[in-house]
């Protein structure tokens, strides 16, 4: 497939090697955590836009996110109207108060319509309410200014896990659902996991480590060690992002911990304003990040790739090799 780079403004080149290097990496990629819209937030292009763009980087599938609607049923209507896009659009589900927070009702229609990954509570939960008010951040997609968010709750006063979570959990374990760990607090998180388990789910990925949820490299080494998937947001790590406080070196770090065959990499991205690159570019600097530590091509491709594929069961999106 013959790879055609973006005109993007804040795009960086690199020599022209890298450049085809990093090209010839970005086929067969997937972003399964990117924030197109439409949305409550400003987003800086929408889920078509974004199919276009990556289906002409070579992408293999994008997985849209938002914090509020499970977007299936616009990755139905795009898979129908845009037969030309190469790049394959999935959606998933966020268990937060707009959907009415643990509803099984919500998570069983995602998965009938085709959704890949189910999120625990992300801005309605405890632990993001915590960080709100220690980082005096009020995040973007906040739905506040319509009515006051409520925190959903995971677990019970008694530190267990509810038992309306272990209906949930049922509920992807029966369809092989991926369960992701939203913004819940690292130590909630090993909690959910571990029943998780033992109910059957198969398919489990750590958010963002390195910021909101409080994962020490230790916890990303045990979750990785239980068959869990680490994804990292990679505007989190990418010099001119305004997004960033880790750094390349604190990417190394992630992925030297849960292993290479243990990382994803998502964008995250697609939010407006400077320093909101383009998601793309976004994997393009990730991308020149791991080059410059070394890690092979077959490595970097795991992680910007394949990892991905086996963690949501996107497989037979995936280019066929020779």
């Amino acid at each position: 497939m013959t790879t055609q780079p973006l005109h993007d403004p804040s795009r960086e080149s690199y020599d022209a090697a890298t450049e085809k290097r990093i090209d010839a990496l970005l086929v067969g990629a997937i972003d399964p955590h990117v924030h197109t819209g439409p949305s409550i937030a400003n987003r800086a292009l929408d889920h078509v836009e974004y199919a276009r763009d990556c289906s002409k980087a070579g992408f293999a599938a994008i997985v849209t996110k938002d914090h509020d609607y499970s977007g299936v049923m616009t990755a139905a209507l795009i898979k129908k109207h845009f037969p030309e896009l190469t790049t394959k659009v999935y959606s998933c589900i966020v268990l937060n108060n707009v959907v009415g927070g643990l509803n099984p009702y919500a998570v069983e229609h995602t998965a009938a319509m085709g959704g890949k990954i189910c999120f625990l509570p992300t801005l309605a939960a405890a632990n993001h309410f915590r960080w709100e008010k220690e980082s005096g951040s009020v995040h973007p997609a906040s739905t506040s200014k319509i009515r006051p968010a409520s925190v959903v709750r995971i677990l019970t006063e008694a530190g267990e896990v509810r038992d309306d979570v272990k209906e949930i959990l049922d509920v992807l374990a029966r369809t092989d659902m991926v369960l992701a760990a939203g913004h819940l607090h690292i130590s909630e998180t090993w909690k959910v996991f571990e029943e998780a388990q033992r109910r059957g789910v198969n398919r489990m990925m750590l958010t963002h480590p390195e910021e909101i949820v409080d994962a020490s490299l230790n916890d990303v080494a045990g979750i990785a060690a239980m068959g869990a998937y680490v994804e990292h947001s990679l505007c989190m790590f990418l010099e001119g992002s305004k997004f960033q406080h880790r750094n390349a070196d604190d990417l190394k770090r992630h992925i030297d911990a849960a292993g290479v065959n243990k990382t994803i990499f998502c964008s995250d991205l697609g939010q407006v304003g400077k320093g909101a690159f383009h998601p793309i570019e976004g994997f393009r600097r990730a991308i020149k990040i791991c080059i410059d530590h070394g890690y092979s091509d077959e490595d970097i491709r795991k992680m910007v790739s394949h990892n991905a594929a086996k963690a949501i069961g996107l497989e037979a999106d995936l280019p066929r090799t020779p």
